[in-house]
């Protein structure tokens, strides 16, 4: 058989399997989410009740049944019959080309949402109040947040935050259904302020010959120390926001819809979400907090991680859309690191470097009639583009200046 009517059927096969994939995702992206930030139900239930009660229903176990090996086929299919290549390959290449404002991404992610919890007066998510003196809480919030979104003195404030948080947790359980704030600090303290920030250009004022700040500023020495200390872990940035994002849609997924049922039937029957799929409520909950579990699950392993990411990116829009009065700024954070898994990919200690998921685009042969790259990271060899740098090593050039960098 010819090669093009056999790619042509192979790419009608994997576009019915997807289109049949985005019909479940609807049926389930819509209710997830923090249900908890909207319920106005008093009792979570009996989590174990409700599981048996409906799992043993057979119009739940087949329409799960069905949802589960639709996933399985897609994956199966996808890596049988590898389509879009080339599409895949220059998605690749241009998300690791925004290397560089991963720090500004990251920052924007939480300080925003910081600046926003201090002004409503919540702490770090809409359900606690603040802890300790309620005006002192709000104030170190706001100041944190503008002083990440300025850039300013950006790896002390992640690890003042981190600090803040995880000492919150014992007085304030409730924080545990914010768990991305520990990976967006750590990240945010690896990278630091990138560029634009204040950070950048106060150290490039110091390092700048004749410059009267250059004699007076105290923290310059430090700061490139620490910049090296932390150097060695940028490999791991990956594997930290991977982890952290996929704990913490596992644990909104079964904490706040399988073993908390009453919150999420609440929010079915108050938003009317059986007259938008006429389906039983008790399988909307089922199905989203599967749904969390699931994907929190393959970005924790690194399987299919740019999808997955993608997929999480999905999951926040259509929540937004379905469910109005959701709190936007209280999700920013999960917005910022599933599109930083975008950029940096599974990365170290990932199920993706096994099944060939995460491929370099050196494996996908250009033609001649490919236009020369613009991106400075890819490199002409023969009739193949190889990237002659990765995320990590354009970030660090970026940051210290062509100058100063070198490989």
């Amino acid at each position: 058989m010819d090669k093009r009517v056999l790619r042509g059927h192979r790419i009608r096969a994997f576009r019915l399997v997807v289109t049949t994939l985005v019909g479940v995702a609807l049926a389930s992206g819509i209710a997830s989410g923090h249900v908890r930030y909207v319920t106005t139900a008093e009792e979570a239930g009996e989590g174990l009740t409700f599981l048996v009660a409906a799992l043993t229903t057979p119009f739940n176990v087949i329409a799960l049944g069905s949802g589960a090996t639709m996933v399985a086929l897609s994956a199966a299919a996808y890596l049988r019959l590898r389509p879009f290549p080339r599409d895949v390959s220059v998605f690749r290449e241009t998300m690791r080309g925004y290397s560089d404002l991963l720090p500004w991404l990251l920052r924007l992610g939480f300080g925003l949402p910081l600046v926003g919890a201090g002004f409503a007066g919540y702490y770090f998510n809409p359900i606690v109040d603040p802890v300790g003196i309620a005006s002192l809480a709000r104030i170190l919030q706001i100041g944190m947040g503008f002083a990440l979104l300025f850039g300013l003195a950006t790896r002390t404030v992640a690890a003042v935050g981190l600090g803040i948080f995880l000492l919150s947790i014992p007085a304030e359980p409730l924080l545990l259904y914010s768990l991305e704030w520990i990976p967006g600090f750590l990240a945010i303290g690896i990278l630091g302020g990138g560029r634009p920030s204040a950070d950048q250009t106060f150290g490039r004022i110091a390092t700048a010959e004749g410059t009267v700040y250059g004699r007076l500023d105290p923290f310059n020495s430090l700061s490139k120390r620490v910049t090296r200390a932390t150097d060695p872990l940028r490999k791991y940035l990956p594997v930290i926001i991977r982890v952290g994002t996929g704990l913490a849609f596992m644990f909104v997924g079964v904490s706040e819809k399988l073993l908390a049922p009453e919150w999420g039937l609440n929010v079915v029957q108050r938003y009317g979400l059986t007259d938008l799929l006429p389906v039983p409520a008790e399988l909307w909950v089922l199905g989203a907090g599967l749904s969390e579990l699931a994907l929190g699950l393959f970005l924790l392993v690194g399987l299919f991680t740019r999808a997955s990411a993608l997929v999480a990116l999905f999951v926040f829009t259509l929540t937004l859309f379905g469910i109005p009065d959701d709190p936007v700024l209280a999700h920013i954070g999960l917005f910022s690191l599933a599109s930083a898994l975008l950029i940096t990919g599974a990365g170290p200690w990932a199920l993706d470097n096994l099944i060939g998921a995460a491929k370099s685009a050196r494996a996908v042969p250009f033609s001649d009639t490919d236009a020369e790259s613009t991106d400075p990271a890819d490199d002409r060899d023969g009739d193949r583009r190889v990237p002659t740098d990765d995320w990590r090593m354009a970030l660090k050039r970026d940051q210290l200046g062509p100058r100063q960098y070198t490989s």
